[in-house]
């Protein structure tokens, strides 16, 4: 006899944010009846982002948990069936799709929608946590407008530092770029263009001690490791630029993954190697990350399942 105990649904969302509040809004008018689970962190890291100005809709700008807000409640407007637990396994090796909660619930799906992000990577400092989003940012293009005519600082040796400090540079007074080495990791090119910019200074074997301030970021205190020297820079700003980290360690195994541990999906598709996994958001990109592109990805992926579905006759 069949297990009544197993909830069998067409679309399973695992994820919150833009890029699942938007598959979810798509899938639920196209009567999908999709579920969404939430993961440990509804939302995603607009969460923990105060003023959003560049999402089209808001023309005075919105506060990120606010915008995540009302994502959530146009999912459930049209039906999303909401769930604040996390997913915890999964096993996409047969049709329907077998996907297990934290309370041990069974669910098979005929569509899973996977929208669960990436995280920044932090340095690890208290004062790094207590100034975030009061001038600690992980995103020099969603926040660098908040600091034109300062000075700023941003630590990281890669090609999304590189890029992120001439961003900087041409909104910023001055931009002091931390190096923990005593070269970058970034490519030539970008390292050129750094080099070149006027008003951006490279400080090489350096550590960052703490960040100062209490309401707000008002210096931040660094360290030569070669030396010893410990100064500190008069900034207002401070960004991190070390990398993110997908948050796909669920699917390892499942289905394929890039070297950089993103999920790899067929390029301008939201289709993953497995029939009916669809993937949309950070999970699956490490270039833009923005809210605007991840809820276009999970328009993408929601379209890409009621057709799925629909194309097997199963909707």
């Amino acid at each position: 006899m069949p297990d009544s105990s197993i909830e069998k649904i067409n679309c399973l969302i695992i994820g919150s944010g833009p890029a699942g509040y938007t598959a979810a809004i798509y899938a639920s008018r196209a009567n999908l009846k999709p579920v969404l689970y939430t993961g440990k962190e509804p939302g995603g890291q607009l969460t923990i982002t105060n003023d959003v100005e560049n999402y089209p809709g808001y023309p005075q700008g919105v506060m990120g948990p606010q915008m995540m807000e009302d994502f959530k409640n146009q999912a459930i407007r049209f039906g999303t069936d909401i769930r604040y637990e996390m997913i915890t396994k999964v096993d996409f090796s047969s049709t329907p799709h077998k996907i297990w909660s934290e309370t041990g619930h069974e669910i098979h799906a005929n569509t899973v929608i996977i929208a669960t992000g990436a995280s920044a990577k932090w340095l690890g400092l208290e004062s790094e946590q207590k100034l975030m989003n009061k001038g600690v940012s992980a995103c020099a293009v969603c926040d660098g407008f908040f600091f034109r005519g300062q000075e700023v600082a941003i630590v990281g040796a890669g090609d999304t530092a590189a890029e992120e400090a001439t961003y900087l540079a041409k909104l910023c007074k001055k931009v002091h770029l931390l190096v923990r080495r005593d070269e970058m990791r970034a490519s030539k090119i970008m390292q050129e263009r750094v080099f070149k910019t006027e008003n951006l200074q490279v400080y090489w074997n350096t550590e960052t001690i703490e960040i100062l301030g209490e309401e707000g970021v008002e210096g931040a205190k660094i360290k030569n490791v070669l030396t010893g020297e410990i100064s500190v820079l008069p900034v207002t700003g401070f960004f991190v630029a070390i990398g993110h980290k997908p948050n796909t360690e669920l699917f390892e195994g499942q289905i394929t993954l890039e070297e950089n541990k993103y999920i790899k999906a067929v390029p301008g598709r939201s289709f993953t190697n497995v029939e009916g996994v669809f993937v949309c958001g950070d999970a699956q990109d490490h270039i833009y990350r923005q809210a605007v592109t991840a809820a276009g990805t999970g328009c993408m992926a929601a379209l890409d399942a009621e057709r799925y579905l629909s194309e097997r006759n199963i909707v």
